[in-house]
């Protein structure tokens, strides 16, 4: 875990269950109002189906959220097209999963529904009860959230935890922002469209994907809707949700979109940008700046021991050898010997030391536990998305902590333009193994 624990999960579950929860009866008028009723198999993915009821129910929350955002829908085979594609390849990642032992417990998932149910400020009967009157099934609401989990993990498994990096990265890059006359603080709000270009395309192969992003462009010059350009034309899973992106720092962009986006002004589209994976046009919908102003924050000095839940250690196996530590430690045994003798963290080999934490940099039940420490003291066994913990406070401060955010941050922003890079060809690599027969147009 290590740095991992620093940060939070990467679902936004709060958003996620705002879109299940529009999951309901209420379809468009017209061609989608027709959406079959005969169940059939659409497509075939190694040894699994996808069936056209699974293919009606995304349908029918897509619509819904296009209709909330005011969007309207593409042609009906380019829709269905996009979506039975995000479908086939989360299911390829799920079967990976399976096959590998990649499991989320009944007790982690409902401690994530007990955060679902409390972001929404509700009691969990509430939230049943809410469910329930939108005609959702709770069981399918549990079953979707483990997915996601699932899928969450597995990228942190297979791409996020193997990337790294140094400290030259981050003086290097830094160094490069302030040449190049681009602004640190600077932040993004940008939609996107991405035509992308398939692995081994030839020449005419990557012109005709090309001309696909130029006829988009074309479109939004004449004064049509970005998002329903995006819902379209694009191939990014977030083209039905109009290709908006939520803000990021000019040093989590790649070097050629920053270098076009720090001259535009709101409201204005790039040229279509030729990249590794296709072809993207960018608008620049907001720019605001982080000024350099100093910042105090509390922070903590902590250290733990993890004991990790897996396909090998039960949580109530757990459990009790987080329990036994606990009495060890109240017998006398040192802190840092046990972490680097049990601790099943990356920070094991210091002792289990965290080094300084500021607030919101754990999960929050990890920082829940910590802030209720005294310095000195051990918690009790805390559970967490990563397992169980024992938490204890070293010692606390008030901090300046500018220029270490600005380096953080740079941090931060070069590990997620790796890791997206990373994932996205771990993922066409994953796609292009599996199996898959489409039966869209049968039945």
């Amino acid at each position: 875990m290590g740095t991992k624990l620093l940060l939070r999960p990467l679902v936004p579950f709060i958003l996620l269950a705002l879109l299940i929860a529009d999951i309901v009866a209420a379809q468009e008028p017209g061609y989608y109002d027709r959406i079959q009723t005969i169940d059939h198999i659409v497509a075939v993915v190694n040894e699994n189906v996808v069936t056209r009821h699974e293919l009606d129910e995304v349908l029918r929350a897509t619509l819904k959220q296009l209709e909330k955002q005011g969007v309207q829908p593409p042609p009906p085979p380019v829709l269905e097209k996009q979506l039975l594609e995000r479908i086939i390849v989360n299911r390829v990642q799920l079967q990976l999963a399976k096959e590998t032992g990649l499991t989320i417990s009944d007790s982690e998932l409902d401690q994530t529904l007990r955060r679902i149910a409390q972001e929404n400020k509700m009691s969990m009967q509430e939230f049943y009860n809410a469910l329930e009157q939108d005609g959702i099934s709770f069981n399918k609401f549990r079953d979707e959230i483990r997915d996601e989990i699932i899928l969450v993990r597995l990228k942190e498994r297979e791409v996020s935890n193997r990337v790294s990096v140094t400290e030259g990265e981050v003086d290097n890059y830094l160094e490069a922002q302030s040449s190049s006359g681009g602004n640190n603080d600077d932040e993004y709000r940008i939609a996107h469209i991405l035509v992308q270009v398939p692995e081994g395309a030839d020449a005419s192969q990557s012109e005709v994907r090309r001309k696909r992003a130029e006829a988009a462009l074309a479109r939004l010059k004449e004064g049509a809707e970005f998002a329903q350009v995006a819902a379209e034309f694009s191939d990014s899973p977030d083209a039905t949700e109009g290709g908006l992106l939520d803000w990021r720092p000019a040093a989590q962009l790649t070097k050629k979109f920053a270098e076009v986006l720090v001259s535009m002004k709101k409201g204005e589209l790039t040229p279509v940008i030729p990249g590794p994976n296709g072809f993207h046009i960018l608008k620049l919908v907001d720019r605001r700046n982080q000024n350099g102003a100093v910042t105090m924050v509390d922070q903590t000095h902590a250290r733990h021991i993890l004991i990790k839940i897996s396909e090998l250690t039960s949580e109530a196996d757990a459990k009790r050898r987080i329990t036994d530590l606990k009495e060890r430690l109240e017998n006398g045994g040192k802190f840092e010997e046990l972490a680097k003798t049990h601790s099943e963290d990356a920070t094991a080999p210091q002792g289990g030391d965290l080094g300084w934490v500021s607030p919101g940099d754990t999960v929050p039940e990890f920082e829940q536990a910590m802030n209720a420490l005294e310095p000195g003291q051990i918690s009790q066994p805390v559970q967490s998305p990563f397992g169980w913990h024992l938490i204890q406070v070293v010692e606390r401060r008030s901090q300046d902590v500018s220029q270490e955010r600005q380096r953080q941050s740079a941090r931060q922003a070069i590990r997620a333009r790796k890791a997206d890079a990373a994932f996205q060809e771990w993922l066409q690599r994953l796609r292009d193994r599996a199996y898959v027969e489409y039966r869209l147009e049968e039945g």
